[in-house]
């Protein structure tokens, strides 16, 4: 009796795959779509949505599944998940052009998610903090001229961009006011100006005041934590000034949001309050967006490990991702030297999955793996 081996197929290149086999390479362009498959879970569908989107898969061959009182009508909305090659979405997206109930709009995001792919660089961002208590290292940096040669100690380490917060927003920390950021900020900006330092900057600051002072300067990037949520005047300054912004989720503000985290759906939570925060965003006009899912603020450490093992799902919002773990306490109680190892070896896990932005502290470290990995 013949004996079958099987092998099953992950993170190959498939054309490749198909030359071994001795597939017609004038036809592998057509065939790669085929063998790329996803699973997208659609929001919110009427029952009438959900019917035809489901009948819609299976014409092609693909699969799609609803609530099971969709077929009766009991119910007002449900969600669905579809089932599909690339080839086969296009097929789908094809035949919902024609369809009735707006599903035509499904048609258009289901091709942009189709065409959309990640095949950039990952950038490693350094962090400089002129804080008094930020819980790596609160106050090694509160003087200038300590935060200068640090500054220049993460360029030459070969930081692609430079992340400078005067507050520290750590679990249990006070705001700290605008007057007294702008008083640790400023004077670093005067130092980026006079030397011609042409790394992005980005300013962590939930400051709307600050965010301006920052920007009337120039060209900086503004890192809000709260996204939008602390201070209302936010969303305004960074519109009028046409800014590029990290939004980044948190659950509550930094005095009391690790007393109770809960989430249903920690991923899912979070994915659909950042959309909404996009979605607000580019209403006022705002497009440049990076996204921040907000590894330990206001999470449990299985909500942070729920999230890194999942941070694929974000790109589907189609905004470049950042993440920041840096030395966090979820990385246990050691030493700053043992938590940067600690870092690297989760970020090395995020930077295959083409993560755009990692901040971290020791950019040294994470500069030297990545050439290892180019050279590889």
């Amino acid at each position: 009796m013949h004996k079958f081996i099987l092998r099953e197929l992950k993170n190959i290149n498939k054309e490749e795959e198909l030359a071994k086999i001795g597939y017609d390479s004038s036809y592998s362009s057509q065939a790669v779509p085929k063998l790329d498959f996803k699973l997208i879970k659609v929001y919110d569908l009427s029952p009438a949505q959900a019917n035809i989107l489901k009948q819609t898969a299976i014409s092609v061959g693909a699969d799609c599944m609803t609530h099971r009182e969709v077929i009766t009508g009991k119910i007002e909305k449900s969600d669905a998940i579809i089932t599909a090659s690339i080839s086969e979405l296009k097929k789908i997206a094809q035949k919902l052009v024609f369809q009735p109930f707006g599903l035509k709009m499904l048609s258009e995001e289901i091709l942009n998610l189709c065409d959309y792919t990640k095949n950039n660089i990952t950038k490693i961002i350094g962090i400089l903090n002129i804080t008094d208590n930020s819980f790596s290292d609160g106050g090694k940096y509160l003087d200038i001229e300590d935060a200068k040669r640090h500054l220049l100690k993460l360029i030459k380490d070969g930081a692609d961009g430079i992340d400078i917060g005067a507050e520290s927003t750590k679990p249990y920390s006070s705001p700290v006011d605008a007057a007294t950021q702008l008083k640790r900020v400023l004077p670093v900006l005067d130092f980026i100006e006079k030397e011609n330092i042409n790394l992005p900057i980005s300013i962590d600051t939930r400051s709307a005041k600050v965010a301006e002072e920052v920007l009337k300067r120039g060209n900086y990037i503004i890192n809000d934590v709260s996204g939008f949520d602390y201070d209302k005047g936010m969303p305004e300054i960074i519109a009028k000034y046409n800014a590029t912004v990290i939004l980044q989720h948190s659950q509550g503000t930094p005095d009391k949001m690790q007393d109770n985290p809960n989430y249903n759906n920690v991923v899912e939570d979070i994915y659909l309050a950042l959309y909404k925060k996009i979605e607000f965003a580019k209403s006022l006009g705002i497009e440049n967006i990076i996204i921040d899912p907000g590894i330990g603020f206001g999470k449990t450490k299985q909500n942070n490990l729920d999230i890194l093992s999942r941070i694929e799902d974000f790109y589907t919002l189609k905004r470049p991702v950042m993440v920041g773990i840096s030395r966090k306490s979820f990385l246990g109680n050691g030493t700053n030297e043992e938590k940067d190892i600690y870092t690297l070896a989760i970020n090395s896990l995020l930077i295959e999955k083409r993560v755009d932005y990692l901040r971290v502290h020791n950019v040294k470290l994470h500069k030297d793996f990545t050439d290892i990995i180019k050279n590889a």
